[in-house]
């Protein structure tokens, strides 16, 4: 049996969209807020997190740093607050600016041997907050997530993809 709050949200008399937007928005921000304290752990913020971890992967990928704007696109965030989150992580001494060797007029951030150090801790204990958050979810119901979800993605990536006159207000 549901807590009196899910039944009082399946009983809405807001349409299904709104409710499960309004419940995919609440999820989100309950996944934020249990992953801050994973995160605070180790002196830095979930948005750092994502700096680091995309700057890790692209290391692996033998890209020797992004630049800014591809690291806004990797982390879908505009240009200002890649800027500060950046500055912040800089200023801790887990990424640098450097020269790009393709284009002398770009900047590219990579991590610093202390932020690779960081990332190397942290992905040894990241793994196992991410399956206990998701630990409310049998296997098949994890995996069925991930294909809505990715469903969903790929439908907001089109509607981005061809204006904002397609999006119906």
């Amino acid at each position: 049996m549901g807590s009196i709050r899910s039944q009082a949200r399946t009983t809405s008399p807001d349409p299904l969209s709104v409710r499960t937007f309004r419940e995919l928005v609440r999820t989100f921000g309950l996944i934020e807020r249990v992953m801050q304290t994973h995160f605070a752990r180790f002196g830095i913020s979930g948005a750092q997190w994502g700096v680091l971890r995309h700057l890790h992967r692209a290391e692996q990928g033998g890209e020797s740093g992004l630049r800014m704007t591809d690291l806004g696109d990797r982390l879908l965030i505009r240009p200002p607050s890649v800027t500060g989150v950046v500055d912040r992580v800089e200023r801790a001494g887990l990424v640098e600016r450097k020269g790009s060797p393709d284009d002398q007029r770009s900047k590219l951030v990579a991590l610093t041997a202390t932020g690779r150090q960081l990332v190397r801790k942290m992905l040894t204990v990241h793994e196992r907050k991410v399956e206990s958050v998701l630990a409310g979810l049998a296997a098949n119901e994890q995996a069925a997530l991930h294909h809505y979800l990715t469903r969903l993605g790929q439908h907001l990536e089109r509607l981005l993809a061809n204006g904002p006159a397609v999006i119906a207000e």
